[in-house]
């Protein structure tokens, strides 16, 4: 029926109950099980999962490593709750702030066996949630009448591919003029995944000619560099540079995607700074927080170019996967042109962990 959510739009509200702290029913098969994010789960839910089964813990391999924990899987960690664990206990296990000062975590006992897809698939949500990638997982029976009963929302994972949780396909939303100081013949295009999930934009300098490539640039949103000049990194100079670049050709296209914190998120960004604090670089915090080195999707830029009516680029970037990923989604890369600009003294370690550990050219 047209007026039933599809599962697209049930991923939507699924990742909209978890920040809320809303439990969610996912199915796969004949397993089922209560899903919550271990960053907002309150003491009174915990308690009432528990009086459903005992409940276990899904974290990433890349946290399990962190905690010594083992993980039996190349996709995810499922440990044991203690029946003397409470909230505190959860988020020692999910967050990594306090890993240094309290280092004696565990023993963690692991699950081995048996289906992953449940567990696996609440990491998947709990990233796209931007939270914590940890859940908490209770195991129940006769989910549609569960689900029903305490009205919360239902996902079958029978047929559900991992790019569920990724973005949604992208409509074209609203465009207008902007003046800027690079050029006053400037467009701002707003695009809208479908699933209602962050919005992406693309700033148009002049006319660009469509059959020729296009100098271009994919420009993940850094609040911190863009907005408040952090010295941290080389966010703020890039985007600034490339808008000059493109000012001074007279045509261009910036995309800026809200994939903050190379998709992360804002607050999972800041408790990276805060690990990068101690001593981590940005590489090994993203791993202590349970991400990979880069969490971004890139095919949202090439979606965007195609609907703009581009098919070719000229990509300032210092990024290879960027060239490899635009290549790979039909965008052809007619040259890779350097942005090397905004090196200092408080961000010149994280560059060069950038340049050894994630592959960039500068």
């Amino acid at each position: 029926m047209a007026l039933q959510p599809d599962m697209k739009e049930l991923a939507a509200r699924a990742r909209a109950d978890l920040r809320v702290g809303l439990p969610v029913v996912l199915r796969e098969g004949d397993e089922a099980a209560l899903v919550v994010s271990a960053e907002t789960v309150t003491p009174a839910r915990l308690a009432e999962l528990r009086k459903i089964a005992p409940p276990f813990v899904a974290i990433t391999p890349r946290r399990a490593e962190t905690l010594k924990a083992r993980a039996y899987s190349d996709l995810v960690a499922r440990v044991r709750l203690p029946d003397e664990a409470g909230i505190d206990w959860i988020r020692a296990l999910a967050d990594p702030a306090d890993d240094l000062a309290t280092p004696m975590k565990g023993p963690f006992a692991t699950i081995r066996g048996g289906s992953e897809t449940i567990a696996h698939h609440a990491i998947l949500l709990a990233k796209s949630a931007m939270l914590l990638p940890a859940a908490i997982v209770v195991p129940v029976g006769e989910a549609e009448a569960f689900a029903r009963e305490n009205s919360l929302t239902l996902l079958d994972l029978s047929d559900a591919p991992e790019s569920l949780w990724a973005s949604g396909r992208l409509e074209e939303v609203s465009s207008g003029r902007v003046p800027m100081a690079v050029s006053k013949a400037g467009r701002l295009h707003v695009f809208r995944p479908v699933d209602g999930g962050e919005e992406h934009y693309a700033v148009e300098i002049g006319r660009p000619d469509r059959h020729s490539p296009v100098l271009a640039r994919l420009h993940s949103a850094c609040f911190t560099g863009d907005v408040l000049g952090s010295l941290k990194c080389d966010c703020g100079p890039q985007l600034h540079a490339a808008l000059e670049a493109m000012g001074r050709e007279g045509a261009g296209v910036l995309l800026y995607l809200n994939q903050e914190g190379r998709g992360i998120g804002l607050a999972n960004k800041m408790r990276a700074y805060s690990l990068q604090d101690q001593g981590f670089d940005t590489v090994e915090a993203n791993h202590r927080l349970g991400f990979e080195d880069d969490e971004r999707d890139f095919r949202i830029g090439s979606e965007i170019l195609k609907a703009l009516g581009f098919n070719a680029v000229r990509l300032m970037t210092n990024n290879p996967r960027k060239v490899a990923m635009m290549e790979a989604q039909g965008i052809a890369v007619a040259e890779r042109v350097p942005l090397k600009v905004g090196e200092g003294d408080l961000n010149r370690a994280y560059l060069a962990t950038k340049a050894r550990k994630s592959g960039h050219l500068l």
